[in-house]
Parts: structure tokens; C-alpha cells; sequence
């Protein structure tokens, strides 16, 4: 199985501006309920980023509680992990819990085709045990 068939697309997925203010990337987490949000390449050939729950309560912490005086671009990881849609599922895997990694980004040509999370391979895996 390929990452392509198993990924959450780039339809779905929040991104946010590099020079986005902080709050901006934990209000679109807030409202789309998600963990993490993609930081957008800052030109044809940028990386993307990632920016976590973890990155902001890393920066509150660092900050004294004052996210307001960052930027995304101060926080984000980037260029971030990133795998080819190509790639055959298990690989992915194996990377990600070897190196502890949460999310992988997927891109080909360096444009963004989606993400590949954990809870996307583990509801692989349950699918699999059920079949």
C-alpha cells in the first residue's frame, strides 16, 4: 500500500502563512480541531513547515505566556520530514516510529500533496485486522 492511499490529501489540510502571527495558527487549530497546521512555502523553492501544538506551548513557555510578539516563522518546524507519495506505506512507518516522528509530510517536486499521521496508518492497521 502506498502512502498516496493511505495519506489525509492536501484538500484537507490547514495551512498558514510563515508571517502568520502565532494566535492565527492556534485559532485555525482551534477551529478545524486539529493538532498541527502547514506552514506554506515562502516561494517556488521554499519549504513547507509544520507547526504543533507542541511548537506553541513550547513558545508560550519560552515567551512567558506572550505568543502575540511571534511570528509562525519563529516557531515552525522547517524544513519539515517529508516523504514521497510513491513511498511504499510500511517504510513510512518504520521511519516514523524509529525516529519518533508523528507526521510526515508528502511531497513530490517540492509541492505538498497531503500529510501522513499516525492515526492515518494505525486506522490502516485496525482496517486490515477487521478484514
Amino acid at each position: 500500500m502506498l502512502v498516496e492511499e493511505v495519506m489525509t490529501p492536501k484538500e484537507k489540510l490547514v495551512v498558514v502563512n510563515q508571517m502568520a502571527p502565532v494566535r492565527e495558527a492556534l485559532n485555525l487549530m482551534k477551529k478545524h480541531k486539529v493538532k498541527a497546521v502547514i506552514v506554506d512555502k515562502n516561494g517556488e523553492h521554499g519549504a513547507y513547515g509544520l507547526v504543533t501544538f507542541k511548537n506553541i506551548l513550547q513558545s508560550i513557555v519560552a515567551e512567558d505566556g506572550d505568543i502575540d510578539l511571534l511570528n509562525v516563522y519563529d516557531i515552525m518546524n522547517s524544513p519539515s520530514v517529508s516523504v514521497s507519495r510513491k513511498l511504499d506505506m510500511k517504510y513510512a512507518a518504520r521511519m516514523m516510529v524509529k525516529n519518533s516522528i508523528k507526521r510526515l509530510l508528502v511531497i513530490d517536486d517540492n509541492e505538498l500533496h497531503g500529510i501522513l499521521t499516525m492515526t492515518d496508518i494505525i486506522g490502516v492497521v485496525l482496517d486490515e485486522m477487521d478484514a
